[in-house]
């Protein structure tokens, strides 16, 4: 009989945030996972990383960016190209939007929370 180890995940989590809470819970819960949760706004990914992220998620940094309770959109960012919106998301992280969680079956943008099933 082959041990089953647990699948990893990781996500990019705002506290603050009730989706992000909810996807978290979602995590915690299946106990074969095995969670990394990454507090985004004290430890922001790197330029590459978050192109990655998106690369693997399907999405654009324009589709990955939070415009509710940023000023993004007085910046122009939802119109700018993908290395200027991902320049603004290294400097200020509250701009990527969440929560982005990443396993062995590839990356998500779990709003809402339940997309997370889709990679699980």
């Amino acid at each position: 009989m082959t041990e089953r180890h647990p699948m990893k995940a990781t996500i990019w989590h705002n506290p603050k945030c009730g989706t992000s809470r909810k996807t978290l819970t979602i995590l915690e819960n299946l106990s074969q996972v095995d969670v990394t949760v990454v507090e985004y706004l004290r430890d922001p990914p790197s330029r590459d990383q978050l192109a990655e992220l998106f690369q693997k998620a399907g999405i654009s940094p324009q589709e990955g960016l939070r415009l509710r309770g940023t000023d993004a959109e007085e910046r122009g960012l939802p119109d700018a190209d993908d290395d200027t919106v991902l320049e603004a998301m290294v400097v200020d992280p509250i701009l990527i939007n969440r929560p982005l969680v990443e396993t062995d079956k590839g990356v998500r943008l779990c709003r809402p929370q339940d997309i997370v099933l889709e990679i699980l």
